[in-house]
């Protein structure tokens, strides 16, 4: 947002009001950091464009050979969820990843079976697309079980794709066990390679043969183009955001399924929209506080927090179908808590009838108070209704989120605030606001330096008193106070 885009004001009375302010602040004790925030200029962050479409790497196998841990161990941290149990991972997600000074993308898929239904067979679907849109595979299989039946099925499945492959013989965890792995030669797809992926025994081997049968720039890989923003979709199980990352997306791109909990691991996807590039990342609900969770649904929460703090802007789901949760509540105050941008869409909105209109405002009044700045989108991700209004909502909320107020403006604003609403009186003495300034955009982070303790409710009228000014629409606004003393002489 520029200068020309807030309400008119005269520019030369700003920059004197500023000056005399400035000057003011030379009577009273500031710290170092005081200092240092009124000289810093404030500077925008801007990721550097990625230049090619680097090279994907995926992994395959079936269910619960330790596909997701070997993605772990060549990530070098715990990214992937990993469970002792079968068909944890359900999406393909993909990784940025690197070895040798080579820079790929390393895609975690799901446990391909055949003549699989529901749910497993998506999952299969997925595994399938990732194979297609690899440029080589690493196939994993456990050695200690050796080669089953479905294990040469997706031999026969690579074979169809005609990519490079490489045979990784997982869970060969000593010297001993390294003959386990020669039996797989059977399955014809060339020298087996003895890893184990939980230890990271023979996991630098695998990818320096990988590295020799990957391109150097991909077939199939998408050329991110510059300053995609990054947009997390949240909310409780079921509410909607694998469909809806699907309808924008037009393609499916994520398992979907009535199950509620089916997404684990957050799903990056770059989507073009009104010919501009988004990355949306679909994430796992958010069920309960995260202590009380476990296993798998531990994990994923965290993993969601994760994408949440990586994102730029927030899509909070909610079920406009059904009464508001708990859950809900807690969604909103972790995303709030984030200091991103938010966006509230109401889902299943095909679903809502006249009845249920009235009670559903009256939830939003009384249960999402804390959000009223945000701006509201009604969807449907079944049908697709109303999906195009999404990216203004998106665009609005983060020309907000990345807005300063010149310090000039701010403080002939603050100016006329306080001279027409004045602080109330504390133990008879009136806090006197002396200066203030935006310390940073994304959130707008304002610090106030005062006399005294300013109140809750009066920093709360300040802040909707700034919304009313400056828009804000769909940005947190974070508002500090600094009390200082005027210099003893």
């Amino acid at each position: 947002m520029t200068n020309s885009d807030f309400p008119q004001h005269d520019e030369t009375l700003d920059t004197e009001r500023e000056r005399a302010l400035r000057a003011g602040l030379a009577e009273y004790d500031l710290a170092d950091d005081d200092l240092s925030l009124l000289e810093d200029e404030i500077s925008d962050e801007s990721g550097a464009p990625q230049q090619k479409a680097l090279p994907v790497l995926a992994i395959i196998g079936r269910p619960n050979v330790g596909k997701s841990t070997l993605v772990n161990r060549i990530l070098g941290r715990r990214e992937a969820v990993v469970e002792d149990k079968p068909g944890v991972t359900r999406d393909r997600v993909t990784y940025p990843a690197e070895w040798a000074g080579r820079d790929f993308n390393l895609v975690d898929t799901g446990g391909w079976e055949s003549d699989v239904l529901g749910i497993d067979a998506r999952v299969a679907d997925q595994a399938e697309i990732a194979i297609a849109l690899a440029d080589a595979i690493i196939f994993v299989v456990d050695a200690t079980v050796g080669a089953t039946a479905t294990d040469e099925q997706v031999v026969k499945l690579l074979r169809r794709a005609k990519k490079p492959v490489i045979l990784c013989a997982n869970k060969v965890d000593s010297e001993r066990q390294e003959l386990d792995a020669t039996e797989l030669w059977g399955l014809g797809l060339g020298e087996p390679y003895p890893v184990s992926a939980l230890h990271g025994r023979g996991t630098g081997e695998i990818l320096d043969a990988a590295m020799k049968i990957l391109p150097r720039e991909s077939a199939h890989g998408t050329l991110r183009p510059q300053g995609p923003r990054r947009v997390a979709l949240v909310g409780r199980p079921n509410v909607g955001k694998s469909s809806l990352l699907n309808k924008v997306a037009k393609e499916n791109r994520v398992v979907v399924d009535d199950f509620a909990g089916t997404t684990r691991d957050p799903v990056d996807e770059l989507i073009v929209l009104k010919d501009k590039p988004w990355v949306f990342v679909d994430t796992a609900g958010i069920r309960r506080r995260v202590h009380q969770t476990k296993g798998a649904d531990f994990y994923a929460s965290l993993r969601t927090q994760a994408a949440i703090e990586k994102s730029e802007v927030v899509v909070v789901l909610l079920d406009a179908s059904t009464p508001l949760t708990e859950q809900d509540q807690r969604v909103v105050s972790q995303v709030i808590d984030s200091g991103r941008a938010v966006v509230l869409a109401f889902n299943k909105w095909d679903l809502v009838d006249e009845d249920r209109r009235p009670f559903l405002e009256r939830e939003i009044e009384k249960d999402l108070v804390q959000m009223t700045w945000a701006p509201r989108v009604n969807v449907s991700a079944r049908t697709g209704w109303h999906t195009e209004k999404l990216v203004p909502a998106l665009e609005k909320s983060l020309t907000s989120w990345d807005t300063r107020i010149p310090t000039g403006r701010l403080n002939s604003f603050l100016g006329e605030l306080v001279a027409a609403n004045p602080h109330p009186l504390r133990g008879g003495k009136q806090s006197r606001i002396l200066f203030a300034t935006q310390a940073s955009t994304r959130p707008p982070r304002f610090v106030i330096f005062a006399t005294g303790f300013i109140e809750a409710g009066y920093r709360r009228f300040i802040e909707r008193r700034l919304r009313e000014e400056f828009g804000f629409e769909g940005s947190p606004i974070e508002i500090s106070v600094r009390i200082r003393e005027k210099r003893k002489r």
